[in-house]
Order: structure tokens, then C-alpha cells, then sequence
């Protein structure tokens, strides 16, 4: 079989599915056939036209699947092994990998992505029937078989993410945590919160379905910043301000709040992608001598975190499924991003099953 069928990136607001050349495994890489992928946020930003990649890309950078080709230098696997491979695929040899920061692989090394982000940006994605994965030995990661395709495919990025700010963060035992926004990558942040021990979280978001699902994922308390004066009211919960406010959503306004809640040395963790420009106010800063620390996180990838996730949810720490609230095929896929971007009923991730 020498075509697949791919979602294909054309131009702003248009995404066909197609077919494409399938691809296959040169020296260090592998192919997966797709088995469950999904919709990112994004991934509308790229339909959007709000974050730039060529005309022909398939996008996506969400893949669960089965390997179907091993190209020569990787050892360990099987043709026909189940496999998570997180949304960063990291290299493993350059300066950052090597220095603890896989999210940043080749970051000043010529590559064309975002740090360790290539599926979907620099190179063909995950939305099709088959995926080239590069530096596979690094980034392969051997799903158990009592774990489910939907058990594990949030794990490779939005999971990732949102843990990801809980970890950047240092939340500790005891700790304050507030969260701002209750997407996707807000509700893993809050679940990422629980799991590092935080004893009191609070999730912010204007859309009931999303406080409500912020409450399975951990939420001590939810506010409704449409009915709520949300900054008096952590201030009063919290004693006078939060240990942590992890930003999940990217705008002045929630990065600004998250500063406005914080107590006095306590810890932003930023998680947002912000576009124009972003400004600190001088009286939330403290004028810079409240002590306070502001963290960003990029997605952590590569087959050992993945490893960890995958064993946290095996052993029922977190369960992610309840986030999965719509299934297209791929053939389907353009309907799936009309849902999806429109938030249209109560939908949180979109699966996508080629």
C-alpha cells in the first residue's frame, strides 16, 4: 500500500482529508498505524491561520497505535507492539536533551519546531492512518495490555501539559492551588494538582459543564468568574492568597488574575500560549519584590515520561477517559473540528479513530 488517507492542512479555515503518500521507515525512525488519535487546541490555531505551518501538512500530535515498520538502529521493539508516542518527540543527543530539557530539543539547532514539537508542525501528524516517528527509540513507548487506546492518547500531550505546570510549580503537600481555565489542559493541570498533594484546589472557568468536570478531576471548589468576584473570593478562601495559580488558557486577563491571587512568594505556573503582548502590572508584581516566582512549561515528551504517565494511570490514579466526550472516523474529521471549535455540545476532546 503506497497511499494513506490524511487530514491535510490547506490554507486558513480549510482542511481536506486526502490521499497522500504513505510514509516509511528510513535509519532511527518507525512507522505506527494509527489506531486513536485526537483533536488539539492547537490544532485550531493552525486552522485558524493563528499559528503558521506549510500548505499540505498533516496535522495532529496526538498518537496511539501499532508499530508497523522499524527502521534499522532501533532495538527493543516488535513489528505489531501497541505504542504512545507523546506530541514532543525529543532526540536524545542534543545539548537540551542531554541537559534534563527535552521539550527544547534542538532549540538553537537549526530545527524548524517549537522545541521538540514536530507532529503536525515541522512534519506530517497524527490525524491520518499512518505516522512517521522520528528518533523512535527515544520516543516509543510500549502501551500495557490491560490499558485501552483511550486510557493512554490524552497522555501524550494534554496530560503531559497540564501535570507538567503542576510539576513546574513544585506544589507541595498542603499546598493552595488555583487554576484558571478548565479546558482540556486546565482539567489535567487541576487533576496534575490533586496528584501532587495540593489540599485545596480551586478551578475557575464561565462554562458549567467544564466546573463540573473540574470537579471529578479534583476541584475542591469551583467559581463562575461571570457571578463571582473571583479574586475576593480565593483571597478569602485561600487566607489571603494562593500558594499556586497555574494559567491555562493564555490571556492577559487570566495571567493577570492568576498574579493577583497569588500570596507573597508564591508560585505562577504558566501554561498558556499568549499572542500580542502580554503585560505584568507593577501593583500585582509587588513591584517586583514580592518574591514571587513565574514558571512556563512546554509539554514534556519522550518515551520515559510517557512510561510514567501510562504507569499512573494504570495503577488508578487518574482516570482521563471521562475527558474523551465525542468519537469521529477520520472520514469525518472536518465535522469533529466544527464541534470541537465551536465547543458545541458540552464537547471537551474530540477522539478520532482512522
Amino acid at each position: 500500500m503506497s497511499k494513506m488517507r490524511a487530514n491535510v492542512f490547506l490554507a486558513k479555515n480549510k482542511i481536506e482529508v486526502r490521499e497522500v503518500e504513505r510514509p516509511h521507515a528510513g535509519v532511527g525512525e518507525a512507522v505506527i498505524r494509527i489506531t486513536l488519535t485526537t483533536i488539539c487546541g492547537t490544532d485550531l490555531h493552525i486552522v485558524r491561520g493563528e499559528y503558521p505551518v506549510k500548505s499540505g501538512l498533516v496535522i495532529g500530535h496526538e498518537p496511539v497505535g501499532v508499530i508497523e515498520e522499524l527502521g534499522e538502529g532501533i532495538s527493543g521493539y516488535e513489528i505489531g507492539d501497541r505504542v504512545l508516542v507523546g506530541a514532543i518527540t525529543p532526540c536524545g543527543q542534543c545539548r537540551a536533551c542531554l541537559s534534563g530539557h527535552l521539550s527544547q530539543c534542538g532549540r538553537g539547532e537549526g530545527y524548524e519546531a517549537l522545541g521538540g514539537w514536530r507532529f503536525g508542525n515541522s512534519i506530517n501528524g497524527a490525524q491520518a492512518e499512518y505516522l512517521l516517528v522520528p528518533n523512535a527509540q527515544a520516543n516509543l513507548a510500549k502501551i500495557p495490555p490491560e490499558l485501552t487506546d483511550e486510557q493512554v492518547v490524552l497522555l501524550a500531550d494534554i496530560a503531559s501539559t497540564g501535570f507538567g505546570g503542576a510539576e513546574s510549580a513544585n506544589i507541595r503537600i498542603g499546598d493552595s492551588v488555583v487554576v484558571f481555565a478548565q479546558g482540556p489542559i486546565g482539567l489535567c493541570a487541576t487533576a496534575g494538582a490533586k496528584l501532587m498533594g495540593a489540599s485545596l484546589i480551586i478551578g475557575i472557568d464561565g462554562d458549567e459543564t467544564r466546573l463540573q468536570m473540574a470537579k471529578k478531576m479534583g476541584a475542591d471548589v469551583v467559581l463562575d468568574y461571570r457571578d463571582a468576584d473571583v479574586i475576593a473570593e480565593v483571597k478569602k478562601l485561600t487566607g489571603g492568597g494562593a500558594d499556586v495559580t497555574i494559567e491555562a488558557l493564555g490571556t492577559q486577563q487570566t495571567f493577570e488574575s492568576a498574579l493577583r491571587v497569588l500570596r507573597p512568594g508564591g508560585t505562577l505556573s504558566s501554561l498558556g500560549v499568549y499572542s500580542g503582548k502580554l503585560q505584568i502590572p507593577y501593583d500585582a508584581f509587588a513591584a517586583g519584590i514580592g518574591d514571587h516566582r513565574i514558571v512556563t512549561t512546554l509539554c514534556p515528551g519522550g518515551k520515559e515520561r510517557m512510561r510514567r504517565l501510562m504507569e499512573t494511570v494504570r495503577m488508578g490514579r487518574v482516570d482521563l477517559r471521562p475527558l474523551l466526550t465525542h468519537t469521529f472516523s477520520l472520514n469525518q474529521i472536518c465535522d469533529a473540528y466544527d464541534l470541537f471549535g465551536e465547543r458545541l455540545d458540552g464537547v471537551l476532546k474530540v477522539a478520532i479513530k482512522p
